[in-house]
């Protein structure tokens, strides 16, 4: 124990230098789109500099937002709406299923969670062709709903919020309902508070997952009014005249700047998920 003990107390600075290590790794795209975004495209081809030595952002950014009558703004706003309702209604579901699993007595209970856990082990792109073909039937695809209505329900999520509500225990539930509380009631007054790390936490990265998707609004939409930021970017790159890529790098960092700024402001809560169970 003592050689361990010697061990420890001889690197400490191990634990550390590693993070470091891992958080320049994780940080060096980032910075490097950043650094890139400012640059004009002669500037981007001549040199490989990490520093603010050529500043052209404005020009950029507003290459970018001028792209096509202004089509770039119509993406964002499309990025917008359908990470926001995308996840509002994938955690209200969520929340409403993970309650049922959780709190509910029923017989085939066990095998319906089974089954829930069964569907999120299926890759998305198996239900893209039947999903397609079905959006296409009845006249949904290049509309909002074909974005929205497949993610409505999630397995994932309602695992982590019926894992969360199991945490909780069925006195308070019942005594709610002695109380004169209806289901609703105790699910979004009552149990929704008592776990809401869990749901702020999945809500955030639900929202991130939807707003840096690429693949399903590119089989959904046709249309550039309908389609997504990811896809946007990707059709900043112009035939012809070769890829800008000053302007492609100025348009990432609309995709990348809110993710940032979502984690920055909600880590406290994404910690708090996932401490929520050890805690109880």
């Amino acid at each position: 124990m003592s050689s361990v003990s010697v061990t420890r107390t001889r690197r400490p600075w191990l634990p550390i230098a590693l993070m470091v290590l891992f958080l320049a790794y994780s940080l060096f795209p980032v910075w490097w789109l950043l650094v890139s975004s400012t640059k004009s495209l002669s500037d981007l081809y001549q040199t490989f500099g990490l520093s603010f030595a050529h500043w052209n952002l404005g020009s950029n950014v507003s290459q970018t937002l001028d792209y096509q009558n202004h089509i770039y703004l119509r993406w964002v706003w499309n990025s917008v709406v359908y990470s926001t309702l995308g996840a509002a209604g994938c955690t209200l579901i969520s929340i409403a299923a993970g309650y049922g699993i959780a709190k509910f007595n029923f017989r085939g209970r066990g095998a319906l969670f089974a089954v829930t856990i069964g569907c999120s082990l299926l890759p998305g792109a198996l239900l893209a062709l039947p999903l397609y073909l079905l959006f296409s039937k009845i006249g949904l695809l290049n509309t909002y709903a074909s974005l929205i209505v497949p993610y409505a329900v999630s397995a994932l999520g309602t695992f982590l919020i019926r894992d969360a509500f199991l945490q909780v225990s069925d006195d308070i539930v019942d005594a709610a309902r002695v109380d004169g509380a209806g289901t609703f009631t105790i699910i979004f007054r009552v149990m929704a508070p008592i776990a809401r790390p869990t749901l702020v936490a999945f809500s955030l990265f639900s929202v991130v997952y939807h707003w840096n998707d690429f693949f399903w609004p590119l089989v959904m939409t046709t249309s550039e009014a309908v389609r997504t930021l990811p896809i946007g970017v990707a059709m900043l790159r112009e035939e012809g005249t070769g890829d800008r890529w000053h302007v492609i790098m100025a348009g990432s960092m609309f995709v990348v700047a809110p993710v940032l700024a979502v984690f920055i402001v909600a880590q406290r809560h994404i910690i708090r998920a996932f401490t929520f169970t050890s805690l109880k």
